[in-house]
């Protein structure tokens, strides 16, 4: 599946913390991130991922195009309720995401049931729903 990875600031070791404990499955998909993001977990990892820009250099409009045209199956953005990043960016993609019926964690827990879900198979409709996303 493809899955995209995403965080605020404040959150991008968490994110990485986050890509070790599940490096395992992680390994068994595709991964895009903003470039910030991407670099750290990449570095942390050795995942391969596709890098887009920078967040405030168009970053999220990039994953927003690729969820427009719904080639993403998860996307985990952790986001930093407290931080300076504007929430409006925030819900802007959070609207693609509902359009597109892809799952969505903005937060560590949330995040830990959606790749529990996607090692045991219950993220598999995604197939049915796009069939040419490239999924591994």
């Amino acid at each position: 599946m493809n899955i995209a990875l995403m965080a605020h600031d404040r959150k991008k070791e968490l994110m990485v913390q986050f890509c070790i404990a599940y490096c395992g499955i992680l390994a068994n998909h595709s991964i895009c991130a903003t470039s910030t993001t991407g670099k750290l977990v990449s570095e942390a990892t050795g995942l391969p991922i596709t890098l887009y820009l920078p967040r405030s250099q168009g970053g999220y409009q990039q994953i927003g195009a690729r969820i427009a045209y719904n080639e993403l199956d998860v996307v985990l953005f952790f986001n930093d309720p407290t931080g300076d990043e504007t929430e409006e960016s925030v819900w802007e993609i959070a609207r693609l995401f509902d359009q597109r019926n892809i799952p969505f964690a903005t937060n560590v827990a949330t995040a830990e049931v959606l790749i529990r879900g996607l090692k045991d198979g219950y993220l598999d409709w995604r197939n049915i729903v796009n069939p040419k996303n490239g999924n591994k």
